[in-house]
């Protein structure tokens, strides 16, 4: 029987504990598994601090990265033929479908499975003992428990409420032994500022020190391979149209004209040198989704990722500090588009293309067009039953308690821009320096169950299938939207089985699970 998805906290029977399993964040791996649960005939509660279903999947991210077509499965699969009918087009005929269609397609698995959903619901304590999360209370003061509990949330926060350990950051290559942990070499690259670019405000020959120019993290940068704690870059993937009933692009109240100087200078760099890429290697420009609409990227030294080191503080932040730094990478998205459109430092080429895009009228209609979700690419990681490795992924390890697999590139994203002495003669000179942009092919790979359970000695009755146990680079790759569908999935039907049995997490029969997902269409060995 469908239930109705509503803003208002379920039934007083649902608050006093009658849950079966209580599911914490509405992204697509959250909406995974509360429908996976729902459909092993466990009740289910799914609470969302925001008002959107989707995560990145419906926030933004249409353009998916999948890997190796091969191991998309289960309900990544479900999700990609749900698209296929909605467009009346072959299954793959599209890399994703319009935000509002995705949302959509979520909203109506929630319903026909008969999942409670309540939204504004944001989760401010837990209730533990013995091991086990008795409950959770919202910011609202309203209570609620359940007997198995799943965090599919971005930033890990119940986990962390519950007590059990996470990582942040990158760690030291050493603790692994993984080639490409820590600090990385500032090498050339489509995504590294391009050399001579001085990051003082008041001189642009880098020979005098002085204040940095805004979107610069201070330095300096630690040792190559040392475990600095930075976090890939966050930002906003804004879908844009050229469609004639678009948004357009206007000049944000409070729009800063010095924080774009760095931008000025790439761009004179750029004209002393042979010219500027072309508008879509800005942006990515390119009608990638249906309705044709894009899916507008950060590509190129200068883009909508923010590299300031903002991101770094954000994963173990408050929740008001947590919305100012929000605000900080929604407003620099929107700021991007008009610096690009309009300022005098932009060549004319880029300045014409962008003036043809706007923002889709039928597209994020409560949050003024703009993506409701930022791209947290990763926050904390859960240290969990084992920790998936660099070596688990290069070296295509598929253990016996795989429960999804991976395929995706070793993907990880610009980590800072900053500066640095550079030793010239006669005398050293400031450069910005773009760090921590690596893709590294893998083969398929196994996420082993124990990869999203925390160990028994920290919690019983909790899951984990987006902040998974795994090291900063072997993340990079599962950190994939069809992966989190994946993963949510098992998360699922495990919650399901163990709040049947009454048992904890650790104990599920993992042979059991794997048969009931391989019924489900989930792929497990190639």
């Amino acid at each position: 029987m469908s239930r109705a998805i509503h803003d208002e906290p379920p039934p007083a029977a649902r608050r006093a504990g009658e849950t079966d399993v209580l599911v914490y964040g509405a992204t697509s791996a959250g909406v995974c598994a509360a429908v996976a649960a729902a459909e092993a005939g466990s009740s289910v509660l799914l609470l969302e601090p925001g008002r959107h279903l989707g995560g990145m999947t419906s926030g933004g991210l249409g353009y998916t990265d999948v890997g190796d077509l091969r191991v998309l499965a289960g309900m990544a699969a479900r999700f990609r033929d749900a698209i296929a009918r909605h467009y009346g087009v072959a299954p793959g005929a599209y890399a994703g479908p319009e935000p509002h269609v995705a949302e959509q397609i979520f909203r109506e698995w929630l319903e026909r499975a008969g999942v409670d959903v309540v939204f504004d619901a944001r989760i401010a304590s837990a209730e533990t003992a013995s091991g086990r999360i008795e409950s959770v209370t919202t910011g609202a003061g309203e209570r609620f428990a359940a007997g198995v509990y799943i965090d599919a949330t971005y930033e890990g926060d119940l986990l962390a409420l519950a007590g059990v350990p996470a990582s942040v950051g990158r760690e030291h290559a050493d603790l692994h032994g993984e080639r490409f942990a820590g600090r990385q070499e500032v090498v050339p690259g489509m995504h590294a500022f391009p050399p001579w670019i001085s990051p003082f405000a008041g001189d642009e020959s880098g020979l005098e020190e002085g204040p940095l120019l805004p979107q610069l993290k201070p330095g300096p940068l630690a040792r190559v391979g040392a475990g600095d704690g930075g976090v890939m870059s966050y930002g906003y993937r804004l879908c844009l149209t050229t469609a004639e009933d678009r948004i357009p692009i206007e000049r944000r109240d409070g729009y800063d004209e010095a924080y774009w100087e760095l931008g000025r200078r790439l761009f004179r760099h750029w004209g002393r040198g042979g010219g500027a890429p072309p508008a879509g290697r800005m942006i990515g420009l390119e009608q990638n989704l249906p309705g044709g609409k894009c899916d507008a990227n950060s590509l190129g030294p200068f883009s909508l990722s923010v590299l300031d080191g903002s991101a770094w503080e954000y994963p173990l932040a408050g929740p008001e500090r947590r919305e100012e730094l929000r605000l900080h990478h929604l407003h620099h998205a929107v700021d991007f588009l008009w610096f690009l459109s309009t300022d005098p430092a932009v060549p004319p080429h880029i300045r014409t293309e962008l003036s043809r895009w706007g923002l889709p009228a039928d597209e994020f209609a409560d949050t003024e067009h703009l993506p409701h979700q930022l791209y947290v690419r990763e926050a904390r990681r859960m240290r969990g039953e084992h920790v998936l490795t660099e070596h688990d992924l290069v070296e295509g390890r598929i253990p016996g308690d795989t429960v999804a697999l991976g395929s995706y590139h070793l993907d990880i994203r610009e980590v800072q821009r900053t500066w640095r002495w550079v030793y010239e003669h006669p005398r050293p000179i400031g450069m910005v320096v773009t760090e921590g942009y690596l893709s590294v092919p893998v083969p398929p790979y196994g996420i082993p169950y124990r990869s999203i359970t925390p160990r028994r000695e920290d919690c019983r009755n909790l899951l984990v299938p987006v902040c998974v146990s795994a090291s900063h680079v072997a993340f990079s790759s599962v950190r994939m939207e069809p992966q989190y569908q994946m993963l949510g999935h098992a998360a699922g039907l495990a919650a399901a089985m163990a709040a049947d049995s009454g048992g904890d997490v650790q104990d599920v029969d993992v042979p059991a699970l794997r048969d009931r997902l391989a019924s489900a269409g989930q792929i497990l060995a190639l």
